[in-house]
């Protein structure tokens, strides 16, 4: 675990990561923080039928979490790409303590997941819109 933020990662969250990156088996993931256990958990599953707007509706309004979605668009060209987005959500509204645990433990929880091509970090729902994800993207 890292000294800093004493978070350890559970297996559980590579395991998913990867399910997602290779086997495209999740949607989107939603990962939380045990402060308790100190460890980083997966918290919730998007199937792969699952819309944006299903994975926005997932982080809850007060609470930080860490997320990762599995964005698919169309170029210009008209091809089929997709990248895999690192959603480090802190709602303003969220406590104090938990915004920091959340701030200091992202940097080793993200290199725990390899393969993730754009990162945003959000306060509120509109800083990770499709728009912005969209934007980054191309």
């Amino acid at each position: 675990a890292n000294a800093a933020s004493g978070m350890a990662v559970h297996d559980d969250c590579k395991l998913k990561f990867l399910e997602l990156k290779a086997k495209r088996t999740h949607r989107f993931i939603v990962f939380k923080i045990e402060e308790k256990q100190k460890q980083v958990i997966v918290e919730k599953l998007g199937k792969p039928t699952d819309s944006y707007e299903d994975f926005t509706a997932s982080l809850p309004a007060n609470e930080c979490r860490y997320a990762v979605y599995d964005f698919d668009y169309v170029t210009d060209e008209n091809c089929q790409k997709s990248r895999i987005v690192f959603v480090a959500w802190s709602p303003d509204t969220s406590r104090v303590r938990s915004k920091m645990i959340y701030a200091s433990s992202k940097d080793r929880f993200k290199r725990e997941l390899d393969g993730i091509q754009i990162e945003l970090q959000a306060t509120d729902p509109t800083e990770m819109g499709l728009d912005v994800i969209r934007s980054r993207s191309y």
